[in-house]
């Protein structure tokens, strides 16, 4: 509980702190009872929070106010690159030559793949354009590219000819990225097709890998994975907030810290 002695920004950070953990709303009173102040304080910083554009306030409750929309994957490469290339760098350790692996579209992903291009006879199937580039005519490697038109910010392919690709084979490792890391939720992304692209892959595959920085912790996208409790194994780059190991270990997913 916080006193009724703090600041006004002090307590605007906890508000939208305690909205992130539930998922991105909730009501006032629940605020409230969380911070231990009265209603007509929590509305008071509300209000102001309203004027900066980071709430909305509907009747009885509040609305975090965020950018889902994903950032272009070449911005996304560009992102946090050192902490991606090391978390990378442990998940290639786990794959043998000769194994066979799903990468997906995350710019995550990709830098896997990138951590992957000195390992040889790899099985790689995929529906990323990146991936396909990184790892084909390489090291005797087989590159199965799922069908379909590429989309034009991320050179992913999707739609139901990808997803009958992606069903057919079957792999030892499968690797997603995700867009955030929520302790109601799971593992979110920022695409339908994304998901269910996901989902097929997760369920022929033996073992589960999701990667993820810690920035994504907390954090909130449009669609939550839906295998999410099916995943092995997530790598960060630092222990997860209590609420999310909570859900991690509910699930029995193993936590590398990298």
């Amino acid at each position: 509980m916080q006193s009724s002695g703090q600041t006004t920004n002090q307590r605007e950070e906890e508000i939208l702190r305690e909205i992130r953990l539930v998922g991105g709303s909730c009501r006032v009173s629940f605020l409230a009872g969380q911070l231990g102040v009265t209603l007509e304080t929590i509305r008071r910083n509300i209000r102001t929070l309203e004027d900066k554009a980071l709430v909305r306030k509907v009747h009885g409750g509040v609305h975090l106010v965020e950018d889902v929309t994903e950032p272009p994957f070449h911005s996304r490469m560009d992102t946090n690159a050192a902490v991606k290339t090391r978390l990378a760098t442990a998940v290639a350790a786990t794959i043998s030559d000769g194994d066979s692996v799903f990468l997906d579209i995350g710019s995550t992903t990709a830098y896997v793949a990138l951590a992957l291009k000195q390992h040889s006879n790899l099985y790689v199937v995929t529906n990323s354009a990146f991936v396909a580039q990184a790892l084909a005519t390489r090291n005797n490697n087989r590159v199965f590219m799922a069908g379909g038109e590429l989309r034009s910010h991320d050179g992913g392919a999707f739609g139901t000819e990808a997803l009958e690709m992606i069903g057919r084979l079957n792999v030892q490792f499968a690797v997603f990225s995700a867009g955030a890391v929520n302790a109601g939720l799971g593992f979110m992304l920022h695409d339908l097709e994304e998901a269910n692209i996901a989902r097929a892959a997760a369920a022929n595959a033996q073992i589960k890998i999701i990667v993820a920085d810690s920035e994504k912790y907390g954090k909130r996208a449009p669609v939550a994975l839906d295998c999410s409790g099916d995943m092995d194994v997530f790598y960060s780059d630092a222990t997860p907030p209590d609420d999310i190991a909570q859900y991690l270990a509910q699930h029995e997913i193993e936590v590398v810290t990298i």
